[in-house]
């Protein structure tokens, strides 16, 4: 994964310094008299090797507007729609809540976007208003969270949600060493489509005759806000006094278990590993809070997610299995089975690499 490419690289720290400024419910208030959505592509007649569309009007709606993570993601995403020529918009709500993001696709399916795409707070809550989107021509793509699959088009996966469950225990597993002990993990919601896949692959590598003496004792909640999952890991921390690592795969959780481990006297002692941007955690790699953690690039997440829904929105492709579709600076795309698209493997940051990623 070459994450060192420069226009990523730029677009990544713009929008991690942007971050404060995201503390709004939208970016921007847009009218909902606006033109009308591309006309839906019947199956089967998307034109294999068609370009896209000018003008299109794609709508990124992520989990939080104001999570650093999706920052990233849907600064990608606007790089992408502004390079095939579309209209970039972006709204969301500042919480997690299952429900939270149904008055939104209501309002883009009013607007009449081309497209809406959607990381889900929950699998199942939003896929009656996305059904409603659909059925008014909108096309939907969904990324780093899924829906179920009646909710979208396509689904752009960060990478194979095995290879991530499997690898973070992995990551912890080497960093405990072969004593072994009682571990954690400080997840997001508990419904978040993501972070429950990654779990389930995560127990099943626990269950391997190799991590026996890993105990799994507790999967905590942040809800993927700062405050809570601080205050998360010091319950776990006083819950299990010989906790030995803590799994976080969420980059809001990661973050706050980090600076709650630099302050105690479990630094050092309790390992910490899961998903998080290598901007957000370096002075804590660096001071050896953490060994070692992985992730992807956002921002090429929501570039290629953008280039999905332009390829969508145009009969470029209709979301069938085989189907391929060119994605600007990512090159050719295949859509796997379920209409998924994979962005690529993950990347593993500690002290020898950090400093040659900058996002």
């Amino acid at each position: 994964m070459a994450i060192r490419n420069k226009a990523f690289a730029a677009l990544a720290l713009t929008s991690m310094l942007g971050v404060a400024a995201c503390g709004s419910t939208k970016d921007d208030e847009e009218s909902a008299t606006s033109t009308p959505a591309a006309e839906a592509t019947t199956e089967g007649a998307a034109a294999a090797g068609g370009e896209i569309k000018e003008g299109l009007k794609i709508a990124f709606l992520p989990k939080q507007i104001n999570n650093p993570y999706f920052t990233i993601s849907d600064k990608g995403g606007e790089d992408a729609v502004k390079a095939f020529g579309g209209e970039f918009k972006r709204v969301g709500p500042s919480d997690t809540a299952a429900s939270s993001q149904v008055s939104y696709i209501n309002t883009l399916t009013t607007q009449k976007q081309d497209a809406i795409v959607i990381s889900a707070n929950d699998a199942n809550a939003v896929v009656p208003a996305l059904e409603k989107a659909k059925a008014a021509g909108i096309k939907v793509v969904t990324y780093d969270s899924d829906t179920a699959p009646e909710g979208r088009d396509l689904f752009i996966n960060q990478a194979a949600a095995e290879d991530l469950g499997r690898s973070q225990v992995q990551l912890l597993a080497k960093q405990i060493g072969p004593e072994g002990g009682e571990i954690a993990i400080l997840s997001a919601t508990p419904n978040a489509t993501n972070q429950n896949t990654w779990i389930e692959f995560m127990k099943d590598e626990l269950s391997k005759p190799e991590y026996s003496k890993l105990k799994l004792v507790k999967t905590a909640y942040g809800n993927d806000d700062d405050q809570k999952s601080f205050e998360e890991t010091q319950g776990l921390l006083q819950a299990y006094p010989d906790l030995k690592g803590i799994i976080s795969p969420t980059t809001v959780g990661i973050a706050a278990a980090a600076r709650y481990l630099q302050g105690s006297d479990a630094k050092g002692k309790v390992k910490l590993t899961g998903l998080g941007t290598p901007n957000q955690l370096r002075d804590f790699v660096k001071d050896g809070t953490i060994e070692g953690f992985e992730l992807w690039d956002p921002g090429k997440l929501g570039y290629l997610a953008a280039y999905a829904a332009g390829a969508l929105a145009s009969g470029v492709i209709t979301g069938a299995e085989g189907e391929t579709f060119t994605a600007g600076d990512l090159g050719e795309r295949t859509i796997g089975a379920k209409g998924e698209v994979l962005l690529g493997p993950p990347t593993v940051f500690d002290k020898a690499n950090i400093d040659e990623f900058d996002f």
